[in-house]
């Protein structure tokens, strides 16, 4: 087998594996129900999770379905039937009409009428609190100078909930502060540019009584509050929106994982990674990203054969770097979907959502493609 022979083979491998990313189709739970009528405090994501067994993919169900235009605007009461469309699942509301492009006001016998901040929301963000994190990417120099805290009413070093602590600053009397641990420094791999310090909250509390030095009462704690840690207020863009609504992403340049929260090797289904783009480059709570690993570069040795990275020599490398003919480089390697739920100016914070294997720092993070995204 000649080489020209060799590489087409290569190239046939290549594209039959890029295919296998986008082979995504809604899976629905065994035993489903036929309908389902909307009850007060449902989500989108309740109502998937009784139909799907992955209800991030809630857009699908509803999507290509003239009936349910904007899914934000279904009522409880309305009944929702679960139909095929060229073989793919969808929700139906009952009574519709496939001409029907804005919200219909429901009434009673008694003349009740749902007003329009009664439809129901995408995503409750109580559903998915337990996995998420209140830490914040800031300026590292303007971390610095923020109040400090100093000690605490107990000889202890480590301060817990019930704890007084002492700040080196005269603060508003009743103010509700975070105190956080300075954690990494985050830069740009490619430019070098800083994108922020890594502020990690530790406890929240109250201030108590204000004065040169301020007592600050802890009313929660994530990790133990210590001298030299930085008190910053617990202001509304450090909290999050109460419901998420995941839309695909719509940024034009890839982004990358730029650390695992946990700081462990690698991260899985559910847990939390730094993004190195922010609102800077347009990201937005809520987007979601697909998550790809980049694929391998395979080398063809002097007798013809692909040698894998893993199995190259230091001359293979020599010859990868020399000759672009003697190098292919694989598709890259579809990992999961990743959601954004805080934003900074630089850098974000998402929660990874699903995986097909571990995601890991320096994975490219790309806006998912449309049509898988939404199951057309």
């Amino acid at each position: 087998m000649d080489r020209t022979m060799k590489r087409l083979i290569l190239l046939a491998l290549m594209t039959f594996n890029s295919t296998l990313v986008f082979a995504d189709t809604l899976t629905l739970k065994a035993g489903h129900p036929e309908s389902y009528v909307v009850k007060k405090g449902d989500t989108l994501w309740d109502i998937s999770t009784t139909f799907l067994n992955d209800p991030w993919k809630w857009p699908r169900l509803w999507d290509v379905n003239p009936q349910i235009a904007n899914p934000h605007l279904i009522y409880p009461g309305d009944q929702l039937t679960l139909v095929f469309i060229d073989g793919q699942p969808r929700l139906v509301r009952n009574g519709a009409s496939a001409s029907e492009a804005k919200p219909h006001i429901r009434k009673s016998p008694e003349g009740r009428v749902i007003a329009k901040s009664n439809a129901i929301p995408a995503v409750d963000l109580a559903l998915i609190q337990n996995y998420l994190v209140q830490n914040r990417v800031v300026d590292a120099d303007w971390l610095i100078q923020q109040p400090m805290v100093l000690a605490g009413e107990s000889p202890s070093r480590h301060h817990v909930v019930g704890d007084v602590i002492y700040i080196d600053s005269e603060l508003p009397l009743h103010q509700k502060l975070g105190m956080y641990e300075r954690g990494r420094e985050f830069f740009n791999k490619e430019t070098g540019e800083a994108l922020g310090q890594e502020a990690i909250l530790a406890s929240t509390g109250q201030v108590i009584e204000s004065g040169k030095v301020s007592k600050v009462k802890l009313l929660s704690n994530f990790r133990e509050t210590k001298a030299g840690f930085r008190v910053l207020p617990m202001e509304d863009e450090a909290l999050m929106s109460a419901y998420f609504t995941p839309k695909p992403a719509e940024l034009k340049t890839p982004a990358s994982v730029l650390a695992i929260e946990s700081k462990m090797r690698e991260a899985g289904k559910l847990n939390v990674v730094y993004l190195d783009k922010g609102t800077q480059d347009g990201v937005k709570p809520g987007e979601v990203f697909s998550i790809y690993r980049n694929g391998e570069e395979i080398v063809i040795n002097n007798d013809g054969q692909p040698v894998p990275a893993i199995e190259r020599t230091a001359y293979d490398n020599v010859v990868a770097s020399l000759s672009s003919d003697r190098s292919l480089k694989m598709p890259d390697v579809y990992n999961g979907k990743l959601l954004v739920f805080k934003v900074f100016d630089k850098a974000s914070l998402g929660l990874i959502v699903s995986t097909e294997r571990s995601v890991r720092v320096d994975d490219k993070l790309i806006a998912p493609d449309i049509l898988a995204f939404r199951g057309q």
